[in-house]
């Protein structure tokens, strides 16, 4: 007799089931190794955030990736290489429940993310699924019918025309959190590479405040240790430290310059 197919709780149920001062700490999963992102999910982090917009993780590549990330408490992310109802579609049906959408500068653009992971009426997402992953081909009880319960929305703020427009967007309806890239950010303002530069500390602190009076929570990138705890403190309800790649990189380099002479 088949048994029940139950998937795991979303991002945004998993952030709105924080209690005051609580936050979820994560990393980034970049090489696209099934390694590196069980080993990320095993360690302790409570969320990992695979990037499909910056290396090169393609549809095949993300499904490894969620795969050896199945049976670990930590909550996969998955930020799409770009605001495309398609491709946002193709990531639903390989199995990816909760999505990151980059680059949104307008109330249009996150309408747009909004509605491409909804099906019809709410959105436009094609209807697929009992031939994809995201209902475990159809062993999900009422899949269709209940997709909404297994999708969880970020969009990513990160340029000075979205802080503009970060009430706008945070009021949108489906739109489960808001996400805050200090280094694009950075560099819409002609501040390339300067994360921590007090103008763009201070264009976050805003969209923080536009954020949460829309009452939605939001969450940050923050590889400085001592600007992630200001913005925990400001209010952060997740936020990112690290990378699988910078991890392993600046270990690499740490046992070099201990051991390869000079």
């Amino acid at each position: 007799m088949p048994f029940r197919v139950e998937l795991p709780q979303t991002f945004a149920d998993r952030v709105a089931g924080l209690s005051g001062g609580e936050y979820l700490a994560g990393m980034w999963v970049c090489s696209g190794s099934p390694v590196a992102a069980e080993i990320a999910a095993a360690s302790g982090m409570q969320w990992v955030l695979i990037d499909a917009e910056h290396s090169p993780i393609g549809l095949e590549t993300t499904t490894s990736l969620l795969r050896a990330m199945n049976g670990y408490p930590a909550t996969p992310v998955v930020r799409v290489p770009v605001n495309d109802t398609v491709l946002i579609k193709q990531h639903l049906d390989l199995g990816a429940q909760n999505l990151l959408v980059p680059m949104v500068d307008t109330k249009s653009d996150a309408e747009a993310a909004a509605a491409a992971v909804h099906y019809p009426p709410k959105g436009v997402r094609g209807v697929g699924s009992a031939l994809a992953r995201a209902s475990r081909w159809n062993a999900v009880d009422g899949y269709l019918g209940r997709a909404e319960e297994f999708v969880s929305l970020t969009v990513q703020i990160e340029s000075a025309t979205a802080v503009d427009n970060a009430a706008e967007i945070a009021a949108v309806d489906g739109i489960d959190q808001i996400f805050v890239g200090p280094s694009d950010l950075a560099a819409s303002m002609g501040l390339l590479g300067q994360q921590t530069h007090p103008d763009v500390t201070d264009a976050v602190a805003r969209t923080f405040e536009a954020v949460k009076a829309a009452g939605k929570p939001v969450g940050v990138n923050a590889f400085d240790p001592e600007q992630a705890r200001k913005y925990l403190e400001a209010g952060a309800s997740f936020v990112l430290v690290g990378a699988d790649v910078g991890l392993m990189m600046n270990g690499a380099r740490a046992w070099a310059d201990t051991w390869v002479q000079d």
